[in-house]
């Protein structure tokens, strides 16, 4: 079961009970934009920080972004709301990880409501000290997420 618009490509899945998610954080009013809600691009800086964490389970060393998909904001998120992002690795390569991240806002102001809020595919790179490309350490045996 997931939540979408009619892009398959942009459906958000419902994460599963027990599931960790790689961040969560309540959203406080100094991440609002002009119209009251969250802005945007602390989302986007969360999901990319979301992303480095699932990336770090196959190489502990350096990592940088090289692409975030086309993210598109399905529902706002407003001070207070408890905001979730759900990782999970969709591909490695030999020097990068692509992760999926799933968002999520806790509703917690009159009732407990659970709403999507959007979703990224980050492609993270393995890189050395002189930011060459470098391959992964961890290609067959992922840490785990605690």
């Amino acid at each position: 079961m997931s939540a979408s618009n009619p892009g398959a490509d942009t459906a958000i899945s419902i994460p599963k009970k027990g599931t960790v998610p790689a961040i969560k954080l309540i959203m406080m009013p100094r991440d609002t934009n002009a119209n009251g809600t969250i802005f945007g691009g602390v989302i986007l800086s969360q999901i990319d920080l979301a992303a480095a964490v699932e990336a770090h389970r196959w190489h502990p060393g350096r990592l940088v972004t090289v692409a975030m998909e086309k993210v598109e904001f399905h529902r706002p998120v407003f001070v207070g709301d408890l905001v979730s992002f759900y990782t999970s690795t969709v591909r490695t390569g030999t020097t990068s990880v692509t992760v999926r991240v799933d968002v999520w806002a806790q509703r917690r102001q009159e009732k407990i409501e659970l709403v999507p809020v959007t979703r990224a595919t980050v492609t993270m790179v393995a890189v050395d000290d002189q930011g060459d490309k470098t391959p992964l350490m961890r290609r067959d045996d992922p840490l785990p997420l605690y």
